[in-house]
């Protein structure tokens, strides 16, 4: 799987006060009528049940400019859970999932669905807002490290 690569992105939510966000990969469209987005998250984190009591999340893409925020989100610096957030600009659209200001694009999703594939848990999301940063060169992994298109 480190051969396949994907787009860097942090999955959001927000439920009773308390916010999450995980640097992930696994995130692609599903539909455009309506508006439809899945992204992968490791189920074995319990962390990760706050994406299915929220009802809701965000999909937030990154630039290539954007790889410390992706490791703040990853775990990979030991930042605490809570005070990832202090990190970027958050704001919110309509569902209220934390929103990167400076994303290159930020998808706002209604959770329509849940599955458990595997080791992973699959959120189906009908998109009920967007909004779209500067255009600007992607940030993906490949081979077990960033780099850019």
């Amino acid at each position: 799987m480190s051969r396949l690569a994907g787009h860097v992105h942090i999955v959001t939510a927000v439920h009773e006060g308390e916010r999450r966000g995980v640097t992930i990969t696994a995130a692609c469209s599903v539909s455009d009528s309506p508006a439809t987005l899945l992204v992968c998250l490791n189920g074995a984190n319990p962390r990760n049940d706050i994406f299915a009591r929220s009802g809701s999340f965000a999909l937030n893409l990154l630039g290539a400019d954007q790889m410390d925020l992706a490791h703040v989100f990853s775990g990979r610096n030991n930042i605490e859970p809570a005070a990832r957030f202090e990190h970027g600009t958050w704001d919110e659209l309509k569902t209220g999932a934390p929103i990167l200001r400076e994303a290159v694009a930020a998808f706002d999703c209604r959770l329509i669905d849940i599955k458990t594939v595997a080791t992973h848990i699959v959120l189906f999301g009908e998109v009920v807002g967007v909004t779209l940063g500067e255009q600007k060169p992607a940030l993906v992994y490949l081979d077990r490290d960033y780099r850019t298109l």
